[in-house]
């Protein structure tokens, strides 16, 4: 697989200033790689990002859906609702225990970005550096609400759950499905006038997309269609099947497809990054909390605590909390109920950088790039303070 990682090296990723000689990296990034505890030495750079960000732990047929998965895509049709979901749930049984991954809190890649800089500043005989923020105003998190509409009965639902998030403040990405009901425009314009973002959920939702590379060139054509007809400029595949080399052919600026950690899912992995990251010409914004429909019926929970505890995390690293969430489940009143008072504990956290999917890639291509550093009213640099072996960021 072609190295679609290779432009985030930890230089753009901490963007201090003033700027480090690349062979200091070199050395601290060696220094620190045994804070990823994979199963296989490394030193190359471009090795440690294709095992983390691409996923190459899970092997080399890790976005092989299996004869077995193919077969239940093809039944799926047919299965109702609730037979879905015992079978997830026994899927689930099955995979926890063997996954490679902490979850619900991943923090090995964490610790290699931290121990990195903490190398940098002790090879480089220093005790302080400036760095450009995370997020602009000098955030502590980046908070990204996105949704995937299953349905046409979640369609109908939508207005639901943008009520909700405008009247709380928030706003969010609402993905919709080309070819599998009859789309409301409508609503979309809608959703775009109350300052909501519109995105592509895949072709048909039918487990089918990445089949085979012939069927997903044939419709990529078709998605990058709709993008243009959509006025898209982001992605999610449907149950998060996935391919990043195939996915280079969509004309997007930003994709969610991929995750940080989640044994639930039916590809299993995860890059295991809190931060969006350059995946070959676009911006990947993983999703960072469990998926709302594995949280109420897979785990069947009541309560928000799972979310909130994950945000709690993510804000101690400075990442970005972005929840995936489907309008068709969250038609149930308990889940309905969960969402709000999710939404009512981030919102009396506070400390947040709430953007839309396409502001928070846009945000970090600029970033990445150095060009935030000169964009003061956005952003704005903070301090990295070594002391007695400890990295302090504020």
């Amino acid at each position: 697989m072609k190295n679609l990682w290779k432009e985030n090296t930890p230089q753009t990723f901490w963007q201090t200033s003033p700027a480090i000689a690349d062979e200091i990296w070199f050395q601290a990034v060696e220094k620190s790689v045994s804070a990823l505890n994979l199963q296989k030495e490394l030193s190359d750079l471009d090795q440690i990002y294709a095992m983390t960000l691409g996923e190459e732990q899970f092997g080399d047929d890790r976005y092989d859906l299996g004869s077995m998965k193919r077969l239940y895509y093809e039944l799926k049709p047919l299965l109702p609702r609730f037979v879905i979901n015992i079978l997830k749930k026994l899927n689930s049984s099955m995979t926890t225990d063997e996954f490679l991954l902490n979850w619900p809190e991943e923090d090995k890649y964490i610790q290699f970005q931290w121990e990195t800089l903490k190398n940098v500043l002790d090879i480089s005989g220093k005790t302080d550096l400036q760095f450009m923020h995370f997020w602009p105003e000098g955030k502590r998190f980046a908070f990204t609400l996105t949704h995937d509409i299953e349905s046409e009965k979640g369609q109908s639902f939508v207005r639901n759950v943008a009520d909700l998030e405008e009247e709380l403040g928030f706003r969010s990405s609402f993905n919709f499905v080309p070819e599998k009901y009859r789309l409301d425009f409508e609503l979309m314009e809608e959703l775009r006038n109350r300052g909501f973002e519109i995105g592509v959920h895949g072709l048909k939702h039918d487990g089918k997309l990445f089949s085979n590379k012939d069927e997903f060139y044939r419709r990529a054509e078709k998605i990058n269609n709709y993008l243009n007809d959509f006025g898209a400029v982001g992605f999610r595949s449907p149950l998060c099947h996935r391919n990043p080399e195939w996915m280079q052919a969509l004309n997007v600026e930003y994709d969610l497809s991929f995750f940080d950690t989640d044994p639930f899912e039916p590809i299993l992995g995860g890059s295991m990054s809190i931060w969006p990251y350059k995946l070959g010409k676009f911006i990947e914004l993983p999703y960072t909390l469990v998926q709302d429909s594995t949280l109420r019926y897979t785990l069947e929970k009541s309560e928000p605590d799972l979310w909130l505890d994950k945000v709690n995390f993510i804000e101690k690293y400075y990442g970005m909390a972005l929840l995936n969430s489907h309008p068709d489940y969250l038609q149930d009143s308990t889940l309905f109920e969960i969402y709000k008072n999710f939404l009512i504990g981030v919102k009396e956290k506070g400390n947040y950088w709430h953007a839309l999917p396409n502001e928070v890639a846009a945000w970090w291509k600029d970033r990445m790039s150095g060009t935030s550093m000169q964009n003061v009213h956005r952003a704005k640099l903070g301090d990295i303070k070594f002391d007695q072996g400890i990295v302090q960021i504020k």
